[in-house]
């Protein structure tokens, strides 16, 4: 037998003191602000984030020594500066509002190094007419103090830095108001203390084509708001939402953000990403989930606080008589993969506080989706162990190696050491809300796919090596193993076969 493990348990300041030093807030005399959240008398945390839209960093008030000054009454003066410039050249914008010329292709090319700070007051606004505000390839660009509003960029594109170029840090920026994603990025990007809120699709859409997309940080954001122009219900099921988005990253340190009031999921990951350390950041209020890793491999999710997330998705499909557990926090076909290098051989998910979510964490696979199957929403795309979709066909797909390299499996998940608190009289639900899960559908398609019948049901609820242990549970949770039909309750979930939650406690409380 084990060393019994003593139950986690949770304090504010630690957290809290992360978050602060993340944004750049050292002293309460910085100001942070909570979250809009209230703790309840569960003893849930009184979390500190700074809110880094409501009070942004200003900028230099003067021109830094060797500046080139940008007058907002010339039009396009930024752009064309930049052009007229060798590479490495600082350029200071003055107060006022910037424009480009009223082309939808105007935007500022930069070279190799540039930096670009904002004065206070300082914006750089599309005006509605251009698509871009920053593009081009130009590697180890930065931009710090400015506000980049009113750019129009087409679905899936972004305005800062729209080719993904590599190296950039955007530093006490605000990226707001945009259509498409405010910010994409490249390779060794780094974002930090930003706004990236009201955006039309994303706040930032982590995407290079043709390239990995490696050492990302994302740290001390606030991300919030974002896809006001509702792009699940122009393009139903096409999964291009959230206040961040990722795809193919592989090494990303996503910490100390404010993730909040997103329309739809607060953070995606999805295809193919790798090594991604998602801590000590405040998910609160997203319309869909708080997180969703998808089709992707080897992550640890520690420290993070998860307030209030999923209410209106997760009560439009219930109201639909859906009974497929919707969660804050959704593993879809992810899990820890030795053979993919990571600081991590498995999903970990520890420590973490989720309050008045609806429902709280699903692990799910759906049988028909494995690379080369017409249900892989993920098309032309295979699995990071097998590169080639063409070979995940019959008859070699029914046996060994293949078998199991043409899936993205749920395995690995180990779910230890968390907080999950549910008073169903604040969330407004008398069921369907209170779900942690591990299932899988019944395998029916193609006709030539091994994975028919249960066999993946029965694989990621008892095979697969996904375990939770050590939580605390306050309300009335019930838990869903093999398919959305299987209900339990905590004796059932913690009895044979399936043997979940040992070391773990649930209690009753007022509302539950």
């Amino acid at each position: 037998m084990g060393i019994k493990r003593r139950h986690w348990a949770w304090t504010a300041a630690p957290l809290a003191l992360a978050l602060l030093a993340a944004t750049g807030c050292t002293s309460t005399s910085d100001a942070p602000a909570e979250p809009s959240g209230t703790p309840s008398a569960s003893g849930a945390p009184s979390t500190s984030v700074a809110r880094v839209c409501a009070k942004p960093a200003a900028g230099p008030a003067n021109a830094p020594a060797g500046a080139v000054t940008v007058d907002p009454a010339v039009v396009g003066d930024l752009a064309a500066k930049t052009k007229n410039s060798p590479p490495n050249t600082t350029f200071w914008l003055s107060p006022g509002k910037h424009t480009l010329e009223p082309d939808r292709y105007a935007q500022i090319i930069p070279k190799d190094g540039d930096s670009y700070l904002g004065a206070p007051g300082a914006v750089l606004d599309g005006r509605k007419t251009n698509q871009y505000a920053f593009g081009g390839a130009a590697r180890n660009v930065t931009i710090r103090y400015l506000t980049v509003q009113g750019f129009v960029a087409p679905q899936d594109e972004g305005v800062v830095n729209h080719e993904s170029a590599d190296g950039w840090v955007i530093e006490h920026a605000t990226i707001q108001n945009n259509s498409g994603a405010g910010l994409m990025a490249g390779a060794r990007q780094q974002v930090r203390a930003s706004c990236l809120r009201g955006n039309g699709q994303y706040g930032m859409n982590a995407y290079k084509a043709g390239a990995p997309l490696t050492g990302l940080v994302v740290e001390g954001n606030e991300i919030a708001a974002n896809n006001t122009d509702d792009w699940e219900r122009r393009k139903p099921g096409c999964g291009c939402t959230g206040g961040a988005k990722f795809w193919a990253v592989n090494g990303a340190d996503v910490r100390g953000n404010w993730v909040h009031d997103n329309h739809g999921t607060g953070l995606w990951a999805d295809t193919d990403n790798n090594d991604f350390l998602i801590e000590n950041n405040v998910l609160e209020a997203n319309d869909g989930a708080a997180l969703i890793y998808e089709t992707s491999y080897n992550a640890v999710v520690r420290n993070n606080t998860i307030l209030r997330n999923n209410w209106v998705e997760g009560r439009k499909y219930a109201d639909r008589g859906d009974t497929f557990p919707y969660p804050a926090v959704y593993l879809s076909e992810s899990g820890g993969e030795p053979r993919i290098k990571a600081r991590t051989d498995k999903i970990e998910i520890s420590r973490n506080v989720l309050e008045n979510n609806w429902s709280g964490i699903t692990l799910w696979e759906n049988a028909d989706r494995f690379c080369n199957s017409p249900a892989n929403t993920s098309s032309g795309v295979c699995t990071l162990l097998v590169p080639k979709p063409d070979r995940c066909a019959k008859p070699a797909i029914a046996a060994a190696p293949l078998y199991a390299d043409c899936r993205w499996k749920t395995q690995r998940v180990d779910i230890h050491d968390n907080r999950f608190v549910l008073d169903t009289s604040v969330v407004k639900c008398t069921e369907k809300c209170d779900r942690m899960a591990v299932l899988a559908n019944y395998g029916t398609y193609p006709d030539w796919s091994p994975y028919q019948g249960e066999k993946v049901a029965e694989s990621i609820t008892l095979k697969q090596n996904n375990h939770w242990h050590d939580n605390v549970y306050v309300g009335s949770w019930k838990f869903v193993a093999h398919d959305p039909s299987r209900v339990l309750d905590f004796g059932q979930w913690q009895a044979t076969p399936y043997q979940q939650d040992t070391g773990s406690t649930l209690a009753p409380r007022a509302g539950g």
